[in-house]
């Protein structure tokens, strides 16, 4: 496909711009070099197996235009403050990741009512798995730049509501803004790196977001701490709706100033849809974002996932009419998904590229993401905390140094792996290894994560897991975008990111669903009679249960309650993560330094273009013998990568 919107032959005006930035010397050179480009882009446009094919001109999407057409004016300096900004962002979201979560005690105590914060934490988990594919959509129609500054004011938006809200409800609506605004830059630093990165080099630049989590972990308290001595939660909520912006500034401009560039130098097209009428442009836009299959998903994942925890809550369970309904419509809403996502004439740019499944290496990598994050929320989260200082006896801050370990241990084997692969030029054999080492955690989390291990036998369990789910995360998505050409590398990434958090989501559900059955239960049939009373405050409240003495009768019937129950979700996640190596070893074992995906490394032709543009403004002398020496140098030198 074409960029330039010329043919060959001895006329070039169709490149001339009203400044006229180029003579037609060079016109005929650039058009030379960027058909060799395109002509290359296109050869290696298959991977290795031939799954790989180059998108119509027609079928490209305007952002992945804007894009393709950025990378034409990408420098190495550019591409330095783009992912300077890229960790800024990510070091703020993670810091105040852990700031706000030692704030949200005081913030809701603060309320008179707390009832609907367990179901708010539900549908936020629904929000995180929803919001990836639709705002992929957004990068790839409208372009990056609109796209990061949608989920900047979503962003905004709801720590503004949080710090302003004055009842539980409004604190609640608010969350669901905030978990949609910080999913969104998620998925989209991530469709950046893949835009801006080769395969080789972009498992390490995957990790760049985590890498902040390192330091944050252990910042975040003391920050939260301060704030409440000196100032109010509100204030710890609302100070990052500044701070978030002025980190994303960098990344920002440059997207915007490169795109002007590309703008001046006639390698974005106009937008056609610009010149119709406003019922075209809605009907387009529509269409572009596929509306019906964001609701279809939106309603089949909600609809099915709320009503687990609902009817764990319910006085009546599963014989609520309700509950079952919405199940049922969930259902329906999920059977329907996949007919309309396959439809050209209902869904001609679908929300969910499915076609991609028809890729063993994508179905696989979807599967293993799902299974992987859904045995988490059976063995470390949510409930870990809860065990640690219960029936470990941990104090708060152990507790707290415990749980983080997982991803403590987790970022650093990812950053390994990123390393490996890159010299290794392979993926698949982590991604095994991780598969293997995480079931082998999970069996020891059965065995040696009981009443009476060890502080130490206990860290070296989440140290295992940790490290197993590192190797795990980044190789998969790595091979999943290997699976994809540059038109639906964002819709891939966030098919595999969807996975996961629907993975997470199920995880969350069902371990909510048999805690919030399994305690209550076991607490009646273990507790001694003189305290039977107090079975429902003993289950409702951490602090009741922590008031007992350990080696009391009551304590220790509480700590068989909830070894016993933890058990059972070790149990299930056990079996959740049995597909895992079979698994990884359906996923293509991928050359990845003959597979290219990447569209935004620094051109090898930016110095024509730039002297082209310098001598139109009067600031350059170079004859057009010394601009053909140029070209070939640069085609002599090959194409630049950022390594």
């Amino acid at each position: 496909m074409s960029f330039l919107n010329v043919k060959p032959g001895p006329s070039y005006g169709a490149l001339d711009t009203d400044e006229q930035i180029m003579d037609r010397e060079d016109q005929r050179l650039l058009y030379s070099a960027f058909a060799e480009e395109e002509q290359e882009q296109e050869d290696h446009g298959y991977d290795t197996d031939g799954n790989l094919s180059v998108p119509e001109e027609d079928e490209v999407q305007e952002g992945v235009r804007k894009i393709e057409a950025i990378s034409r004016t990408w420098t190495q300096r550019a591409l330095v403050v783009a992912y300077l900004s890229i960790f800024l962002m990510a070091f703020c979201t993670s810091l105040e990741g852990q700031t706000v979560s030692s704030l949200s005690a005081y913030a809701t105590s603060s309320f008179s009512k707390h009832s609907l914060i367990s179901t708010v934490l539900v549908v936020q988990n629904v929000v995180n798995a929803v919001i990836k594919p639709p705002m992929a959509k957004v990068a790839d129609v409208f372009g990056r730049f609109e796209a990061f500054c949608v989920s900047i004011i979503i962003y905004i938006l709801g720590y503004i509501q949080m710090a302003a809200s004055t009842n539980v409800q409004t604190y609640a609506s608010a969350q669901i803004f905030y978990s949609a605004g910080s999913t969104g830059l998620q998925i989209l630093q991530q469709v950046f790196i893949a835009d801006s990165s080769d395969l080789l080099n972009r498992a390490m630049f995957a990790l760049l977001p985590e890498l902040p989590f390192l330091g944050t972990v252990w910042i975040g308290p003391m920050i939260a701490d301060a704030v409440l001595r000196h100032s109010s939660w509100r204030w710890g909520y609302g100070m990052w709706a500044i701070i978030l912006p002025a980190a994303f500034l960098p990344l920002g401009l440059t997207l915007l100033l490169n795109q002007r560039k590309a703008r001046r130098l006639n390698l974005i097209k106009p937008r056609q849809w610009k010149r119709s009428s406003w019922l075209d442009t809605l009907r387009n836009t529509w269409y572009d974002l596929d509306m019906f299959g964001l609701i279809l998903l939106s309603s089949a994942v909600a609809l099915i996932l709320i009503p687990l925890t609902l009817a764990a809550n319910a006085k009546d369970g599963w014989k609520n009419n309700n509950i079952v309904a919405m199940i049922v419509v969930g259902i329906f809403c999920l059977i329907l998904l996949p007919g309309w996502e396959t439809s050209k004439k209902l869904a001609p740019k679908p929300l969910l590229s499915l076609h991609l499944l028809k890729q063993r290496t994508v179905l696989a990598g979807c599967g293993l993401a799902f299974f992987y994050f859904m045995a988490f929320y059976f063995s470390v989260q949510p409930y870990l905390y809860s065990y640690l200082q219960v029936v470990q006896n941990f104090d708060v801050s152990s507790a707290g140094r415990v749980t983080q370990t997982f991803a403590f241990t987790s970022t650093i084997a990812a950053f390994c792996a990123s390393i490996l692969i890159k010299y290794t030029r392979r993926y698949r054999p982590y991604v095994t290894a991780g598969c293997v080492i995480y079931i082998g955690g999970l069996l020891s989390m059965l065995l040696y994560r009981t009443e009476g291990s060890s502080p130490a036998q206990i860290l070296a369990t989440q140290i295992i897991v940790g490290t197993g789910g590192g190797l795990l995360n980044v190789p998969v998505q790595l091979g999943v975008q290997a699976s994809a050409n540059h038109q639906e590398v964002a819709a891939a990434t966030a098919m595999f990111l969807t996975s996961l958090e629907m993975g997470g989501a199920v995880g969350a559900a069902i371990s909510g669903a048999v805690w919030t059955h399994s305690i209550p239960k076991k607490l009646r049939l273990y507790l001694p009679p003189e305290s039977q009373k107090d079975a429902a405050e003993i289950y409702g409240k951490l602090t009741k249960a922590l008031s007992y003495p350990m080696g009391s009768p009551t304590r220790l019937a509480i700590n068989r309650a909830y070894q016993e129950t933890m058990n059972n979700l070790l149990g299930l996640a056990i079996i959740a993560v049995i597909p895992l190596i079979p698994l990884s070893l359906l996923m293509k074992n991928y050359n990845l330094d003959k597979v290219s995906n990447c569209m935004a490394a620094p051109s090898r032709h930016l110095p024509l273009i730039e002297e082209a543009e310098s001598r139109n403004e009067g600031k350059s002398d170079r004859s057009p013998s010394r601009t053909r020496a140029r070209a070939r140098s640069d085609s002599d030198r090959g194409h630049l990568r950022t390594e």
